[in-house]
């Protein structure tokens, strides 16, 4: 299924994309949220699978409707940094013999056509299209990457946009680059992990202003999403509705010839996750 959340901010309701993959369906009246709740309660979700089969769910007309993120009410932000080996190589970075784990604030998560906002006195805001892993059922010490698939309940477009000078120039930790407000569109669906057989065979693109910046593979992550969810629960329990961004490929500006080209406001990005959906953001000041 792909689950959505549409609406104002603040006001979204639970909505399911049919399989035309057009017409958009009200889920209220079989559920009040998507959220982690939902995920890990596996009667709903064969009601909402049930319903959807049924083909009775009223059509909502989306023209000049607000896609929200689609999931509500999420616990933690995990992060992975640079797990793909071509990102690695383009930075100048060493392949890391182990997952490098960074938090984001969940109130960095805003719709996926929301806009960004360019946080005040930055020069190097970037892009980075990722892979977002949702959690369905908690997870602690898991034992094998085989296993930690086993609580992915779905997965969706994440865009951690990223303030370089901020994340690597300012001391500390990679969380001030990370955390500003708008830092991480994700939708537009959340698509539950039974139509994604294989989370390291997707094509993840990325444009800014229509041109072409990232054009990378999940099937080049150095860690892939069964790794990562077992690793992860090795340091951290992981609930429904927790998000995990996998990495980015190559592409990003911090990787680019001088002068490098980061986001100023003005700008366009668009980027997308094969099968999860497209993303699209105007930039402006914040």
């Amino acid at each position: 299924m792909k689950l959505l959340r549409v609406g104002p901010v603040g006001a979204e309701r639970p909505a399911l994309l049919d399989e035309d993959g057009v017409t958009v369906r009200d889920l209220s009246g079989v559920v009040t949220e998507i959220d982690g709740a939902l995920l890990a309660d596996s009667a709903a979700l064969e009601r909402v699978r049930a319903a959807a089969r049924a083909g009775t769910l009223p059509v909502l007309d989306t023209a000049g409707l607000r896609i929200g993120a689609p999931l509500a009410r999420i616990g933690k932000v995990v992060c992975v940094g640079l797990n793909y080996f071509d990102h690695a190589k383009e930075v100048g970075a060493e392949i890391p013999a182990e997952p490098i784990l960074f938090l984001k604030a969940p109130d960095t998560v805003v719709g996926p056509n929301d806009t960004v906002l360019v946080p005040r006195g930055s020069v190097k805001t970037d892009w980075e299209v990722e892979l977002a892993v949702v959690i369905g059922r908690t997870a602690r010490y898991v034992e094998s990457a085989e296993a930690g698939l086993s609580y992915v309940a779905g997965y969706a477009t994440s865009h951690d946009v990223s303030e370089r000078e901020w994340q690597i120039e300012r001391g500390g930790t990679w969380d001030k680059g990370k955390n500003c407000e708008t830092f991480n569109p994700l939708g537009p669906w959340l698509v539950t992990a039974d139509e994604v057989p294989d989370p390291q065979g997707l094509t993840v693109r990325l444009w800014v202003n229509g041109e072409l910046k990232q054009d990378g593979t999940t099937a080049e992550q150095i860690f892939g999403v069964g790794e990562v969810v077992r690793y992860v629960s090795q340091f951290m329990t992981l609930y429904p509705g927790d998000v995990i961004n996998t990495g980015t490929p190559a592409g990003v500006a911090m990787g680019q010839p001088e002068p490098k080209p980061f986001l100023r406001e003005g700008d366009v990005v668009e980027l997308e996750v094969e099968g999860l959906g497209r993303q699209r953001q105007p930039l402006k000041g914040a």
